[in-house]
């Protein structure tokens, strides 16, 4: 099924509403028709002599009871003001009707496309990290962002104006055949001629718009590039070098943009044109029909009326057409997400991994980066018991972070495998595995909201809870004194903190989340000495009968470990305390002389 139409029928799910959209688009087109066909009568009596409005329903419409025949006017004057009271009737109810139906329309697709957003979203989340690496996140929130909102364009012109032009054209059609089916049957000529240049047009269009949606894409990446690192940007005066970079991602937008103008100028002039034509061969043939007797000129003027009313309903087909058409390639890409494995498939399928208690070990590990030339870690083996706190150092490079990164599942390995407690981490529920490892890196990664809601970000925990992990972090002192203590809003990406302040609320955040395993990646690499001595005291308490993994870069953090573990080039090259790799391992000595800040 084309995915537009795939998300289209989401629409169903809310019979009720599309229904009552649908029957008020019916009423709405039903008081057009019943105009129409209330004109025929106008006509008679005003061009016959003698006649009357029950005359011409006793003609005409013989289906009509005959209580409602006696009950119309006799004067042919009354006839046609109530007539025309019942056109003035018609209008004002189909006007309601038409409120009620782009309300409803308008209702219902913002509700469907807010859904699929977040479904949308909730599958994103879910990816490997290894696939939104190599996608990278501008592409994905471009997707979920930009892609939807084009989509529930398409929707809105499908069910709000597609559904009205074509109800209405039919009912105008409709009156036409009940005026004269012979003239009504010579326009449908026209159609087929209607049908194949907007067919073509439509696929041009549907191409031009994905290529201006993947422009797009780089367009955002490149924007936001430049402001998340409007620091480096302006600290290496490299304005002009951005904007020139976006310069061109913008005229790609544009370019591809243009591409589809043709289609887009082109469809509705050319529907035009054939429409004129076919109600110009259709007038010659009414014509020569009205010389003849054949056909009273009020039917064809009443019948051509009808047809043009029609006519001039679906003509915004052509363009409402080219809207449900662009709307088809954003539908294609999104449903290129959903249709991405998620990190998490067959989880349910699998068991839970027990709670940490005796050993964690990497057998013959390596892996390599999407895209990379040469893996970032190389067989690498290590056994580490529980509550070992362990120290990991290396050159840039080394694979440290990598490393670490296996043990969540933030990446799999490509070959070897990971083992908790003897459990390969491969074959139980990654939510189950993530629970247990509380994670502190280098970026505290805070989202604009209070600073309790950023302590318990991704946990259901109460205030109390959130303060007893804020003081085992280290953290209630400085949060007591802010303007709103636990409810002050912190900015986006914690800039109104120090980076020892967000540091210790992430490491609260870790706390709250009770793991039995704790990975330090750099936590102390930006901050003073005196939010390092802190950051050190709360982790010290915290990490007592937790496993520890340590990637560091000061002195102070190495010596207070167990166990250090020297990496290089994606290998371990040697482990043990600081006093015995200075004397036997190079790599370490130098890491120490040059890099561990003391």
């Amino acid at each position: 099924m084309n995915p537009f139409w795939h998300f289209a029928a989401r629409l169903t799910k809310s019979k009720w509403q599309l229904g009552a959209a649908i029957g008020c688009a019916v009423v709405s087109a039903g008081g057009l028709g019943t105009g129409l066909v209330a004109l025929a009568p106008v006509l008679d009596l005003l061009l016959r002599s003698g006649g009357t409005l029950a005359g011409w329903v006793q003609e005409h419409a013989p289906w009509v009871p005959g209580w409602v025949v006696d009950r119309l006017p006799t004067d042919p004057f009354d006839g046609v003001l109530a007539l025309f009271a019942l056109l003035a009737g018609m209008t004002v109810l189909g006007a309601a009707a038409n409120f009620g139906h782009q309300y409803l329309s308008l209702t219902l697709c913002t509700r469907i496309v807010a859904n699929i957003r977040h479904d949308i979203f909730k599958h994103v989340v879910n990816l490997p990290l290894s696939t939104v690496v190599s996608r990278g996140p501008s592409e994905l929130v471009s997707r979920v962002t930009r892609d939807s909102v084009a989509l529930q364009g398409g929707l809105v012109a499908l069910t709000g104006k597609a559904l009205a032009q074509v109800t209405k054209g039919l009912a105008a059609f409709l009156a036409a055949i009940w005026l004269d089916w012979r003239i009504t049957l010579v326009a449908l000529i026209a159609v087929p001629a209607l049908a194949i240049p907007l067919r073509k047009f439509g696929k041009r269009i549907r191409r031009g718009v994905r290529g201006s949606l993947q422009a797009q894409e780089r367009l955002l990446r490149t924007a936001s590039e430049s402001m998340g690192g409007l620091r480096a940007v302006k600290a290496a005066t490299a304005e002009g070098e951005s904007i020139r970079r976006f310069d061109e991602a913008n005229q790609d937008v544009m370019r591809q943009e243009m591409r589809v103008r043709f289609a887009q100028a082109m469809s509705s002039p050319l529907v035009e044109t054939i429409a004129i034509l076919a109600v110009s061969g259709l007038a010659l043939v009414a014509a020569r029909q009205i010389i003849e007797g054949k056909l009273p000129f009020e039917t064809f003027v009443l019948a051509l009326g009808a047809l043009a009313a029609a006519g001039g309903s679906l003509k915004p087909l052509a363009g409402l057409v080219n809207e449900i058409q662009g709307a088809a390639a954003p539908a294609e890409r999104l449903q290129e997400l959903l249709d991405m494995e998620r990190e998490d498939a067959g989880d349910r399928r699998r068991p839970s991994l027990a709670r940490h208690a005796r050993s964690i070990r990497f057998e013959g590990v390596s892996f390599r980066y999407p895209g990379a030339a040469q893996d970032a870690l190389h067989s690498v083996t290590l056994s580490i018991a529980h509550g070992e706190r362990v120290a990991v150092v290396g050159p840039n490079g080394s694979g440290k972070t990598t490393l670490l990164a296996l043990l969540p599942r933030l990446f799999d390995p490509g070959s070897g495998r990971i083992l908790v407690d003897g459990t390969d981490i491969a074959g139980v529920s990654v939510r189950s595995l993530r629970e247990q490892v509380g994670v502190v890196t280098q970026d505290a990664v805070l989202v604009h909201g209070s600073v309790a809601d950023n302590i318990r970000f991704g946990l259901d925990a109460g205030i109390e809870e959130v303060r007893a992990a804020a003081r085992r972090a280290h953290a209630d002192r400085f949060i007591e004194r802010m303007p709103d203590g636990y409810e002050t809003i912190v900015a986006e990406g914690g800039a109104s903190l120090s980076g020892g302040q967000r540091q210790r609320i992430s490491i609260a955040r870790a706390v709250l989340r009770d793991p039995s395993i704790l990975i330090m990646d750099e936590a102390t690499s930006q901050v003073d000495a005196e939010s390092e001595e802190q950051i050190n005291a709360a982790i010290k308490e915290f990490g007592a009968g937790r496993t520890t993994l340590v990637i560091a870069h000061r002195l102070s953090t190495v010596l207070a470990s167990d166990r250090i573990v020297v990496m290089d080039g994606g290998r371990i090259v040697a482990t043990g305390r600081h006093e015995d790799l200075m004397g036997s391992c190079d790599v370490y000595a130098r890491i120490a002389r040059t890099q561990l800040v003391a």
